[in-house]
């Protein structure tokens, strides 16, 4: 039965000819994105699943409202572990994390670039499992001044030398580290990057019991039976008895005081395999990624493989005509409707089979373009993951069934005593059917075209929006620390490069803020101030740009002014200071115990647009405070002359350290990347949406000419014009792509709309986008009809009236 049903599919999709090959080529496009954005989902969901206890690791966040001002972070106090493994009985271990920046590797004479330096405690392979190469997991850490680099570090630096017992410098720390151990490279599915591990008993604050400076991350194990519940109920233990004695050192009040002005102060739990896909909670180095794309992608392309199926049904229903004595003739010899309605499904499933082969060699050719946008490893690992080879089956029965379903029912309803004498009994229904699935094809692509504009008008909105400062022809130098105490003179050999306009050394800059801290206000003692503070010196407004609302800025007139304080405009509004210039702000870091507001700027951006301007306080950056950036105004034309001259001057200064920096206009555009990735991803799937449908559009109205091509024999001989036949077909597809824009545009507007709303600072929808969607769509399917419109109308009528 099986072998017969296959010999007689395989006999009539030879006859079908050209048309299955505008459905298998179809078909196979659409699998293939599909395929593509089935890799890219999984991997986004397996992050950190390939550690062996993932279930059972969590990692601890803040979360705070001072005053109005929401702070959610990964960022936790150094004495947290410690504590929650002495007072919580579900916690089996814990595990401390310091993300550094970039940092130089000194080995002998030779200094090395490292992107992604971290700190960790002993434990740190108990929680993620990174196999070991050389070295024992239990001791590779423990000692202070020990590292483990990767695999790729280790050849990096030392080459075929075996580095474990080497001894290098990290960064500005005086003590030399031991290479105790080298690991596998980190998956890229990690939350994290890591190119060298060193024990985090070398930091200075290993031994800190202050649990209001929240600066690392913080993980726990729990026991197999433990409730992860019972551990977040238990955190207003941790808050009472560690966090209150030092609220009331600095505030005067007591946990419940604080919290009953309305402020919150808690701790949660965060489940490692969810990190990844979080971005509500604010963490360093590697982002988190927004869930909605998944759910964005995933839509497009289930709708990428509607329109390839519709393509099919539209083709297959076509042909109805063609196949109508067939059909008739088997039911003539005995066939009944079911072994009808099995034959045409199974000659869909062998379609969708030879499609899917070809999906799978398009989907090789597609994986290193979008590995390449994505920063990625994407992969078939086609016997190396179990879900593979049952997904691929399970697209060929789905599309199979959805497919071909329709076409199997409609043929095998035809009655053979009308189909032997050359009529169908249901044409109407089929062309009605036909041009329904072809509006629901024009639907989703005029849905992904506007969608794509929309998508793409925000992300250069946020590229090109003023900031507020000037980010542009900014060189900024990191590890200001190095130069140490000759900041000042290392500033005034700048300014003497030609094409220098100003410098200014800050402990932050705007994009890569690192200290968001409490203050008070004298005369409002039992509230507190969140401000993210930037230490800086006299010249930092003139080389960023920022404009002065009220007052004035640190002078170097006026001794007093470095124990004064600049506020931008957001602190202003937004804790209510009537009168700024009578404000005093308490600074528990000084004897002197409070500081003067003396200035206040126009708000700018320091963050990324996704979030709004937070208040910020300005500091003068004193002796001692050699750490953070030196920033680098440069004349427009002089950019490669006063880096080239200003490496020298570094190296002139620090022996030969390397120099590392960035351009601000560079830099602040890696908060977009996810958004023009996608963006990119957006566009490649809406053309190749677009190009299926096209093909269906094509075969459809090839198909239609020819079964019209003696009715426009007579409209020609009669004195039609070939212009006069464009329009009688075209009016037709016009019609359908106003009804599909009509269709389209509420959905759209639905969609982008709900998208939007998770910026803070977006665009308004307009009707250009819109209107380019209707636009293009119109464009396409003219474009692709009215050669095969024109060639047909084009042929001599005597010939057109002797076409059987």
């Amino acid at each position: 039965m099986v072998k017969h049903l296959v010999k007689f599919s395989f006999r009539a999709l030879r006859r079908q000819g050209s048309y299955v090959a505008i459905n298998v080529f179809g078909l196979a496009i659409g699998i293939a994105c599909s395929l593509i954005i089935a890799l890219f989902i999984i991997h986004e969901l397996s992050y950190d699943k390939y550690h062996e206890d993932h279930e059972r690791i969590y990692r601890i966040g803040l979360f705070g409202r001072f005053s109005g001002q929401e702070v959610k972070a990964a960022y936790t106090p150094s004495p947290m572990g410690a504590a929650m493994l002495n007072d919580f009985p579900e916690v089996e271990s814990f595990l401390r994390m310091n993300i550094w920046d970039e940092t130089v590797i000194q080995w002998g004479d030779e200094f090395f670039h490292e992107t992604n330096y971290i700190e960790a405690d002993s434990t740190f392979f108990d929680f993620f499992s990174i196999p070991l190469l050389r070295g024992n997991k239990e001791t590779v850490l423990t000692e202070p001044y020990t590292v483990v680099l990767t695999e790729s570090a280790a050849g990096r630096i030392f080459g075929d030398t075996d580095p474990v017992g080497e001894m290098i410098r990290v960064g500005s720390y005086q003590n030399s580290f031991r290479v105790t151990g080298v690991m596998e490279d980190v998956p890229e599915a990690t939350h994290f990057d890591a190119g060298m591990v060193g024990s985090f008993a070398s930091n200075p604050r290993y031994n800190e019991e202050t649990w209001t400076s929240n600066s690392f991350f913080t993980y726990v194990k729990l026991h197999p039976e433990a409730d992860p519940q019972s551990v977040v109920d238990g955190f207003e233990h941790l808050l009472i008895t560690y966090v209150g004695p030092e609220l009331y050192r600095y505030m005067g009040i007591t946990v419940e005081e604080f919290l009953g002005q309305g402020n919150e102060y808690n701790y949660f739990l965060q489940p490692l395999a969810g990190i990844h896909l979080d971005p509500s909670v604010e963490q360093h180095q590697k982002p988190a990624n927004d869930p909605k794309y998944l759910w964005i992608f995933g839509a497009v392309g289930i709708l990428i493989l509607v329109i390839a199926s519709v393509n099919f049904m539209n083709l297959s229903t076509a042909q109805a005509m063609k196949r109508a004595k067939e059909v008739g003739m088997k039911k003539v010899i005995g066939s009944t409707r079911g072994m009808l309605v099995w034959q045409f499904i199974t000659e869909t499933v062998i379609l969708t089979f030879v499609a899917l082969m070809l999906a799978t060699v398009l989907t090789e050719f597609a994986l290193p373009y979008v590995n390449n946008l994505l920063s990625l490893g994407l992969s078939m690992d086609y016997l190396g993951s179990w879900y593979v080879i049952p997904g691929m089956i399970i697209i060929v029965v789905t599309i199979g069934l959805f497919a071909g379903s329709y076409p199997a029912f409609f043929l095998s309803a035809f009655n053979p005593t009308t189909v032997l004498k050359g009529k169908s009994g249901n044409g109407r229904q089929n062309t009605s059917l036909r041009q329904a699935l072809t509006v629901l094809q024009f639907t989703i692509s005029i849905m992904l075209i506007t969608g794509s504009a929309i998508m793409y008008r925000q992300i250069n909105f946020m590229l090109n929006k003023d900031l507020g400062f000037d980010k542009e022809n900014v060189l900024v130098l990191r590890r200001a620390d190095v130069i140490g105490d000759q900041i000042d003179s290392f500033k005034n050999e700048l300014l003497a490069i030609p094409g220098v306009q100003s410098v200014s050394a800050s402990t932050a800059v705007p994009g890569r803020t690192n200290n968001n801290n409490g203050y008070m206000i004298r005369g409002r003692d039992s509230e507190s101030f969140l401000m993210q503070t930037f230490w800086v010196d006299y010249d930092f407004l003139e080389t960023y740009g920022i404009q002065l609302a009220e007052g004035r800025f640190f002078d170097p007139e006026l001794q007093t002014d470095q124990y004064a304080a600049v506020l931008n405009e957001s602190a202003v509004r937004n804790y209510r200071l009537e009168d700024p210039f009578a404000t005093r702000i308490v600074r528990p870091d000084l004897a002197e115990d409070n500081v003067p507001v003396i200035g206040v700027v126009k708000d700018y951006h320091f963050e990324s647009l996704h979030n709004s301007i937070a208040p910020s306080i300005f500091l003068f950056k004193g002796e001692g405070q050699n750490w953070g950036y030196i920033s680098i105004r440069i004349e427009p034309g002089m950019t490669r002359r006063v880096v080239d001259e200003t490496e020298q001057l570094w190296y002139s200064f620090t022996s030969s350290s390397p120099m590392l920096s960035f351009f601000m206009d560079d830099d602040f555009g890696r908060f977009y990347v996810e958004e023009r990735q996608n963006a990119q991803l957006a566009v490649m799937f809406t053309i190749l949406a677009i190009i299926i449908a096209s093909m269906g559009l094509y075969g459809l109205t090839a198909f239609s000419l020819q079964q019209r091509i003696r009715e426009i024999g007579i409209r020609r001989t009669f004195g039609a014009s070939v212009a006069n036949v464009w329009y009688m077909i075209c009016k037709d597809v016009m019609v359908i792509v106003g009804i599909a824009t009509i269709l389209a545009w509420p959905l759209v507007y639905w969609i982008t709309g709900n998208w939007l709303q998770n910026y803070q600072y977006r665009i308004s929808l307009n009707i250009s986008e819109f209107l380019l969607g209707f636009v293009f769509a119109i464009i396409i399917a003219l474009a692709t009809i009215s050669y095969r419109v024109v060639h047909t109308a084009s042929i001599n009528p005597s010939l057109s009236l002797r076409y059987e």
